[in-house]
């Protein structure tokens, strides 16, 4: 946790907004009159001076840490490579029966520059400086470098083959290093300008903390506001340093920009202990990482708040933690199984196409807007099911046994779970994996209700990219659902597997989902 506690926002002095008077009515109505005159009345700045031009989703984004390590491991690889085909070329016998003089200064110079890239940030993806800048720390690693070799060379000499293997190897690595570098920093550069490096956060609270904050954020470019909700919008001003305040927390949860924005941070001072819970109470809905701001009032102590909120979770009260390593494992194994499932059901998708085509008229495929990871809208692919003009974009009716609407072809297809195969291109698209929390249409209804207005913790099972198959669809929780109850039932399973996922069990589903695609699935409806 970082940081005391700032003074209250001076009210009076920093107000810009003096709301209009209640108007006549129901509370529900006054608040809601209050908030859309408030909205209207900051209008114009609502964009804000710190948000991009264009808004990337937070499954978009480019974690740094994983570029920058993934990076280093191919130009070490590459380096690592170069040193091992020149040891072997100097000792073609047995570079295991060499002396040690022979591949000492190679594995030494090897050695040191890569070490000495890492230690002077070469592979760092914040603000970058200039590219002659940057190629002169280059030159300054390949100096020590080649100044290691020498010396271990001269101390050697006796034992070092025919072959200058050193020489060789410094000139074909600094020449890689080159170009390496050269397109590194252009592809951070380009990362940074569309906004794929910068988190996006909005802040819950327009106090002095949230006035820090910006300020701190603009100085060194590591986080990027958009914008700032607050409760008390009667003594809240129209931005905060430029920052547009854009509603009450209410507005935040359902704001359309929330599916951009990687963290809620909340700036209220934490000394008002029952207003700081509320407001946890209240944005523990969203599928978005909530933090909490302090400020110690240390220059040093804000700095190192400020690096911990654009990296790892900073005083974290609800949301999951991000977790780059699971993140990029999951990514890994989607694109392989990925790839290996579309590759092995491409002769079954053509006969599906050609089915459904002459089974009834209407395209082959059905697209359908649903939830991704953190509430993002994606368009999910299907083989059409249901006669044409009976699609259901919304699933405002969710399929019930024996629907009139689903065609012939069509009750097959869903009772083998072939409708689903097209959604192999969103799983490499980067929008679903190959397991997780099935997606739901958006606005889908269970009875007369809104599934997500049955279940408060309904956009958790959001934290996650939606899956081809899940840990609720292997448990009995699979197909449409018609009660309150089965939608809490499906949200428990889907939240469980978010906390329990790893590659192993990921497979253990993939293996427990086959059965169905072989035999058949006669329990649930579809």
């Amino acid at each position: 946790m970082t940081a005391p506690i700032a003074r209250p926002l001076d009210r009076e002095r920093n107000s810009e907004f003096t709301p209009p008077e209640s108007p006549a009515g129901s509370p529900a109505r006054a608040r809601q009159a209050l908030v859309e005159s408030y909205v209207a009345a900051q209008a114009p700045h609502k964009r804000g001076a710190m948000r991009p031009a264009h808004l990337i989703s937070t499954r978009a984004r480019v974690d740094a840490a994983t570029a920058e390590r993934l990076f280093k491991m191919f130009d070490s690889g590459v380096m690592a490579i170069f040193a091992l085909i020149l040891a072997n070329l100097a000792h073609p016998r047995s570079l295991l029966a060499a002396p040690i003089g022979g591949v000492l200064p190679l594995a030494a110079g090897a050695g040191v520059l890569i070490w000495s890239l890492g230690a002077a940030r070469i592979y760092g993806t914040e603000q970058r400086e200039g590219l002659i800048s940057s190629t002169a720390r280059i030159a300054a690693c390949l100096l020590a470098s080649a100044l290691t070799m020498a010396g271990l060379a001269a101390a050697c000499r006796p034992a070092r083959a025919d072959i200058f293997a050193e020489e060789i190897w410094f000139i074909l690595s600094a020449a890689a290093m080159v170009l390496f570098q050269a397109a590194w920093w252009r592809q951070v550069n380009r990362w940074r300008s569309s906004g794929r490096l910068t988190p996006n956060i909005v802040v819950v609270g327009a106090t002095d903390n949230a006035r820090k904050l910006i300020q701190k954020a603009r100085e060194s470019g590591k986080l990027a506001v958009l914008g700032i909700f607050d409760d008390r919008l009667g003594r809240s001003p129209a931005d905060v340093d430029g920052v547009p305040v854009l509603g009450d927390t209410k507005s935040l949860i359902a704001h359309r920009i929330m599916p951009y924005v990687d963290r809620v941070v909340i700036t209220v001072p934490p000394q008002a202990q029952g207003r700081v819970r509320e407001l946890i109470e209240k944005l523990k809905v969203l599928p978005n990482e909530v933090s909490l701001f302090l400020d110690f009032g240390d220059e040093a102590a804000q700095s190192a708040a400020l690096s911990r909120l654009s990296g790892a979770p900073l005083a974290r009260m609800t949301g999951s933690a991000h977790d780059d390593r699971r993140v990029l494992l999951k990514r890994l194994e989607d694109l392989v199984l990925g790839a290996l499932a579309l590759t092995a059901a491409v002769p079954i998708m053509a006969l599906v196409a050609l089915a459904v085509k002459l089974d009834s008229p209407g395209p082959v495929l059905f697209r359908q807007r649903r939830h991704g990871f953190n509430n993002e809208e994606i368009v999910v692919w299907k083989f059409r099911s249901m006669r044409h003009e009976s699609a259901d974009a919304t699933a405002s009716h969710q399929v019930i046994a024996d629907d009139e609407r689903v065609t012939l072809v069509g009750r097959f297809i869903r009772k083998f779970s072939l409708d689903e195969l097209p959604q192999l291109y969103n799983v490499l698209k980067g929008e679903m994996s190959l397991v997780g929390p099935r997606p739901h249409a958006i606005g889908m209804k269970t009875g007369a209700v809104e599934s997500a207005k049955l279940v408060a913790e309904y956009a958790w099972r959001h934290r996650m990219k939606p899956g081809l198959t899940g840990w609720a669809a292997v448990k009995g929780s699979r197909g449409p659902v018609h009660t309150a109850e089965e939608v809490r039932r499906r949200v428990e399973l889907d939240v469980e597997y978010i906390e329990r996922q790893s590659l192993g069990l990921d497979l253990y589903i993939v293996l427990m989902t086959i059965p169905c695609l072989v035999f058949g699935d006669r329990k649930a409806v579809r």
